[in-house]
């Protein structure tokens, strides 16, 4: 995959090419990437890259000139790739946005500045719009670099361990179990039993009721539009049989108490 990033401070993103899991990926020539400066295809004595709006308004634009020749250059560079805008306006990046980018050939990554960019490079040279939340950011770097990280490490071989991807948080669009490391004992809390048994199919049963419980306390939604394995269904199906015996329990028991319980 080669990644091409486009922007006015493109030495923001040697920050991330240097570092961790998107380093190793570069070193291993998993990817290849270029952060290109706009400035070097804009014109003038003061190589401006933006603009007052027409119809006037606060804050400035983005030029057009410039940016299309950044972009056409890019293309030169890295052919047959989609050219993606960095922009609150764009669809919303999420893990499966992620795994789908993760099998391009490449991408070229626009990072938008100031109030925004010429509509008419958006219309004529960009082929996507994504936005990493509903918020504003200074500019598109930073968005650029989420992009970035979430899409590498999905490539094969850039984690090391084809299956690391796969059971992160999201990547089977549940959250990630627990996790314990040493010491065993951390301030009278214990590491559970079952992680020290090495018996591998209660670990792994463990570990499927673990994301099952973390994904009902956090994210209660994912569970609403999820299709269950057979073992999940067997979890939850426990489950409602052990509150079911709760709720039973209390109303022989504490009847009084869930009187206003419906």
């Amino acid at each position: 995959m080669k990644i091409t990033t486009i922007s006015i401070f493109p030495e923001m993103f040697e920050q991330i090419w240097g570092y961790g899991i998107v380093h190793r990926a570069i070193s291993q020539q998993l990817v290849s990437v270029i952060a290109v400066n706009l400035r070097d295809f804009a014109t003038g004595k003061h190589q401006s890259t933006d603009d007052r709006p027409y119809g006037g308004g606060c804050g400035m634009v983005m030029k057009p000139e410039p940016l299309a020749e950044a972009i056409r250059w890019a293309k030169e560079e890295n052919k047959n790739v989609p050219c993606i805008l960095m922009s609150p306006q764009g669809r919303p990046f999420n893990q499966k946005l992620a795994e789908e980018m993760a099998r391009y050939p490449g991408m070229i990554l626009v990072c938008g500045r100031y109030e925004g960019v010429d509509e008419r490079i958006c219309q004529n040279y960009i082929e996507d719009e994504i936005s990493i939340g509903d918020y504003i950011l200074t500019g598109g770097e930073l968005a650029a670099m989420v992009v970035v990280e979430a899409v590498i490490r999905l490539i094969p071989g850039a984690l090391g361990g084809e299956d690391s991807a796969k059971k992160d948080s999201f990547g089977n669009q549940l959250l990630e179990h627990a996790h314990f490391t040493r010491p065993r004992n951390f301030e009278g809390e214990m590491v559970p039993e079952v992680l020290l048994s090495g018996n591998h199919r209660q670990i792994e049963a463990w570990r499927q009721e673990s994301t099952l419980i973390r994904t009902f306390l956090k994210r209660r939604d994912m569970l609403a539009k999820r299709h269950f394995s057979a073992s999940e269904y067997g979890i939850l199906k426990k489950w409602r049989q052990e509150i079911d015996e709760i709720i039973q329990t209390q109303s022989v028991s504490g009847i009084d108490s869930l009187s206003g319980i419906e």
